[in-house]
């Protein structure tokens, strides 16, 4: 019996006992991956995970979004506390992270994702601009399910000016 892809990810993970290799994203290559054919190299298996994280420097990084489904969540251990995304990009050097604690909705994710960047980029604090925007979408859609998922933890402050002026001529993709 041949194995569905999610099927790949779900028998990978029983096995591995570390839960930093239990959790990460899926990035260009993955599908190819689960379909146990070849990615193109520069695409490696198409996963990064939490343990490849703890790996970078991102020192200089002001904030990281990881606006995918349960980004926030991780595996509890006794010894260790939570280990999942959220610490490994603050183990990583990341001073601002958001993200979900739970599945999300894609087009109201995205309409919040817009209204929290267009706020940082005009020079919102983090956390302050994650909570209107929020609110402004809590103003159409009154189900927390819609706009309640994501968190932000570490600096709330707003960015670096000079962060910011980089940024200001960038369209929003």
């Amino acid at each position: 019996m041949a194995v569905r892809p999610g099927d790949r990810l779900t028998l990978l993970g029983r096995r591995l006992h570390n839960p930093l290799l239990r959790s990460g994203l899926a990035l260009a290559g993955a599908n190819t991956w689960l379909r146990h054919e070849t990615p193109v190299p520069e695409a490696g298996n198409g996963i990064l995970t939490a343990e490849d994280v703890t790996g970078l420097d991102l020192l200089d990084t002001e904030l990281v979004v990881l606006s995918a489904c349960e980004t926030g969540l991780g595996s509890a251990d006794f010894s260790e506390g939570v280990m999942g995304l959220r610490r490994s990009f603050s183990i990583a050097g990341a001073a601002t992270m958001v993200m979900s604690l739970w599945k999300v909705a894609d087009m109201q994710t995205l309409a919040l994702m817009v209204d929290f960047y267009g706020r940082i980029i005009g020079g919102a604090r983090k956390a302050e601009a994650l909570r209107a925007a929020q609110l402004a979408l809590k103003a159409q859609y009154a189900d927390p399910y819609f706009w309640g998922a994501f968190i932000c933890q570490g600096d709330p402050g707003p960015l670096r000016p000079e962060s910011l002026e980089r940024r200001r001529g960038d369209p929003i993709r």
